[in-house]
């Protein structure tokens, strides 16, 4: 048996922004026909932010017409100045929606990513000035209430999505069909000229997929060109925490070496992946399962742990293979709801507390609140998913009575007793929180 111990007087800070999500609630707020909605499971988790990449393949978000500046501005040559060029009402409605269930908007300005063999606007736009104008007027738009729109006072504002997700030689490029070095000027211009006319609003970009040399060209590039990165956005799918943990090193040292100490590193799309190609499927049904529940929960832990990422952005809870969040045909909980669910209490906590052991294929969230209770969550995860049981005994330094919550394959995050003995046989792929009382 090994322990994970805890010194509840040492406290590391607040809980971080790390089950922000890609897609909002499954809900249509114009229409009152709905057999199916997960507006109060979505709000019950406390999700902080959307991102709304993506949100034109849903129909309930506003499908084709909605979130991508060609949907949003669908004639590019049309005046910049004219509400008349500009198609707010689906965008409104997926973001009013979001709101509905607390959630706020992180808003990225760009495309959604084209797989289909013809591209239609991947394009590097023609006019990178009056491209930026055009977002400057979506940005005023839900935020000083230009075009009768609103004052939202959205935040976040991303520059692009993934422009180094193919390589500079592959004729079917689906997220940026130009150079590295086109993106680089249009991210410049953009950059300067959005910080330009909101000063006080987080412009940041590019939503990178990755590629840690590509990322070290961009912010080096971007130091030397003196452009502004309020955040720095990347992604990561992964079958280790720690692939992700070390992602994130990379990059936040690159970042403090150009002068960019202060840029927040946000990783706002990530899941489970065991590699793309032969193992593929096995990897979908690892999301929509209790391995990646238990895989969310790992990183989420680590996430926390580390001074390296400042917010996780779960990809994704739009109906997709890549949710494991709602149930694509029913709209209710999966076993990954419950990850996100969980972490929504330690908002609740007063700081966080670090483990003072480690343990091999363990990991562990725990805060104290106001009143100096604790609330944890163990989670055992390991890729290898026939690896044996583990005994572990949690200690807090002190006797106390605690609700105990599983999440496994048998348990959905349902109570399972209240008791003073912490000492738990935990099988691979499970997760107990822990409730002091």
């Amino acid at each position: 048996m090994e322990t994970l111990k805890f010194d509840l007087t040492k406290k590391s800070g607040k809980f971080k922004i790390l089950n922000a999500t890609n897609g909002g609630p499954w809900h249509k707020r114009h229409a009152n026909d709905q057999a199916r909605s997960n507006l109060e499971d979505y709000k019950a988790a406390r999700i902080p932010y959307s991102r709304n990449h993506d949100s034109a393949l849903f129909q309930e978000y506003g499908g084709p017409y909605s979130h991508d500046i060609s949907c949003i501005f669908p004639n590019f040559d049309a005046d910049v100045d004219d509400p008349k060029s500009y198609d707010f009402e689906c965008t409104d409605e997926s973001i009013l929606c979001c709101l509905d269930a607390g959630t706020e908007t992180f808003f990225r300005l760009g495309q959604t990513i084209e797989h289909q063999i013809k591209k239609h606007a991947i394009f590097p736009p023609k006019d990178f000035k009056k491209w930026a104008k055009v977002c400057e007027h979506i940005i005023r738009h839900y935020n000083e209430g230009w075009a009768n729109g609103y004052k939202l006072n959205i935040q976040y504002w991303e520059i692009w999505n993934e422009p180094d997700l193919d390589r500079e030689d592959n004729p079917y490029k689906r997220t940026w069909t130009g150079t590295k070095m086109q993106f680089f000027d249009f991210y410049e211009v953009c950059a300067k000229y959005l910080k330009e006319c909101f000063p006080n609003l987080k412009i940041g970009g590019p939503a990178s997929c990755g590629r840690v040399e590509w990322c070290e060209e961009f912010i080096e590039e971007m130091s030397k060109r003196n452009v502004p990165i309020d955040f720095f956005s990347w992604h990561v799918y992964c079958n280790e925490p720690e692939q992700m943990i070390y992602r994130a090193g990379k990059i936040k040292e690159c970042l403090v070496r150009c002068g960019y100490e202060n840029t927040e590193s946000n990783c706002n799309e990530w899941n489970y992946i065991r590699n793309w190609q032969e193992n593929f499927v096995y990897s979908i049904k690892s999301i929509i399962g209790i391995k990646g529940a238990a895989f969310t929960m790992a990183c989420i832990s680590e996430s926390q742990r580390v001074d390296t990422i400042d917010m996780l952005m779960y990809y994704d809870t739009r109906p997709s293979v890549f949710c494991g969040v709602f149930d694509y045909y029913t709209y209710e909980p999966l076993k990954g709801y419950y990850p996100l669910y969980w972490y929504g209490m330690f908002y609740d906590m007063d700081a966080y507390v670090k483990s003072e052991t480690n343990i091999e294929n363990i990991y562990s969230l725990c805060g104290v609140d106001k009143d100096g209770k604790s609330l944890s969550v163990i989670t055992y995860y390991s890729e290898n998913d026939d690896a044996p049981d583990k005994e572990v005994k949690v200690d807090f330094g002190k006797e106390g009575k605690y609700e105990i919550y599983l999440l496994d394959k048998d348990h959905n995050g349902e109570y399972i007793k209240t008791t003073g003995d912490l000492t738990f046989n935990l099988k691979v792929h499970s997760c107990v929180l822990i409730k002091e009382i």
